[in-house]
């Protein structure tokens, strides 16, 4: 087929660069598919999909996100090692969240177009996919391929943008409670668990690993951080570098709420933070059985007659506080107190050295007689 006259390499290369495919070039230039490529090939211009496509790229995406290291990136990253999925039979990727908010500002950092699979018998869980070979083979230069689940390692990910890629991990497959006082993230492979243990242990945050069987009697692995103080310094680290939505924000929401400056979104999500929390302590048994007859006759509880004297107690501008006549017969006592009344007593008792018992058995005193 004769070139159409007129016609010169530098015209070929504009119409393929802005996206015409060879399909409609042909007529244009008067060449086949296979020479408007051989056009490209003598001048080194980048293809826009492997040689074999016979078109440029539908849908566009940066080829090179995973070979630049960035906070973004090392976010992406780790929602993808734990929530992702890379197909084994075409070059595509996939990331699935229930937040698409989460989903498009992934499509925005990877200059991708926001393409969601359609939903099929197994799949309701809105899900992005990214279609490139490029990307693929960059995730399995790092050990991450199809059916990484079991075998994915801990990717050698640079110091300074560790935190990023954590944040990504809690983000894809983290479990962080209502309370802010657990968390853990769970994987199938005991190569990224070690790695991700050594990494907070790194960071002086006191974890370690359970297993249990799964379903299919494989060793599943969960790493945990427990503790109100430890998730604070955790959530402390892995937020310093975020933006302003990079990030589930319940779960930002759940590890910072014991921080003098909790993170408020102005972005609403579906769960809400009780005002009560429960806490369990050693409490006299005599001042329980007390409290419980009271409770009985006053038509009440015994944690509200204790939060009318904690409140009361608080209040009170000079106290005498006596640290020798702790009772001997304390029981354990669990209930649900007002959140922000708790935090106040654990404050007083610090400022005052004292247990969150002796405070607690201390406002029987306080106790008002209208109850």
């Amino acid at each position: 087929m004769p070139r159409n006259p007129g016609v010169t390499d530098e015209e070929i290369i504009r119409m393929y660069k802005s996206g015409i495919p060879y399909k409609e070039m042909e007529p244009i230039v008067g060449l086949s598919s296979r020479s408007i490529r051989n056009v490209m090939y003598k001048h080194g211009v980048q293809m826009n999909r492997e040689q074999s496509s016979g078109q440029p790229r539908k849908h566009k995406v940066n080829e090179n996100f995973f070979k630049v290291w960035s906070n973004e990136m090392a976010w992406v990253l780790g929602l993808f090692v734990t929530d992702g999925t890379v197909n084994s039979s075409v070059h595509s990727i996939v990331f699935s969240q229930k937040d698409e908010r989460i989903l498009r500002l992934i499509a925005a950092y990877m200059e991708a177009d926001y393409v969601l699979a359609p939903d099929g018998p197994t799949r309701h869980t809105p899900s992005l996919i990214i279609n490139s070979k490029v990307i693929k083979n960059d995730l399995a230069e790092m050990g991450i391929g199809a059916r990484k689940s079991l075998t994915v390692p801990f990717p050698n990910v640079p110091e300074e943008f560790l935190p990023s890629f954590i944040r990504g991990v809690i983000d894809g497959d983290g479990w962080v409670s209502r309370d802010g006082y657990n968390l853990n993230i769970t994987s199938g492979s005991i190569q990224f668990a070690e790695g991700l243990l050594s990494v907070f242990l790194k960071w002086g945050l006191k974890s370690k690993i359970t297993t249990f069987k799964g379903t299919k009697d494989n060793q599943i692995y969960r790493i945990w951080i427990t503790g109100k103080t430890e998730v604070l310094k955790l959530s402390e680290i892995i937020y310093q570098d975020a933006t302003s939505d990079d990030y589930v924000i319940k779960k930002r929401v759940y590890m910072s709420q014991h921080s003098v400056r909790p993170y408020k979104s102005e972005i609403p999500f579906y769960e809400k933070i009780s005002s009560r929390v429960q806490f369990r302590t050693n409490i006299s048994k005599y001042i329980l059985e007390s409290l419980r007859i009271a409770a009985i006759e006053h038509h009440t509880t015994i944690n509200n007659l204790f939060e009318k004297g904690l409140k009361n107690l608080l209040g009170t501008p000079v106290l005498e506080i006596n640290k020798l006549s702790r009772p001997v017969d304390r029981v354990q006592f669990k209930t649900t107190y007002d959140r922000e009344l708790l935090m106040k007593v654990r404050e007083f008792a610090k400022q005052n050295d004292l247990y969150i018992n002796d405070v607690i058995e201390m406002s029987v005193d306080y106790i008002d007689s209208s109850y």
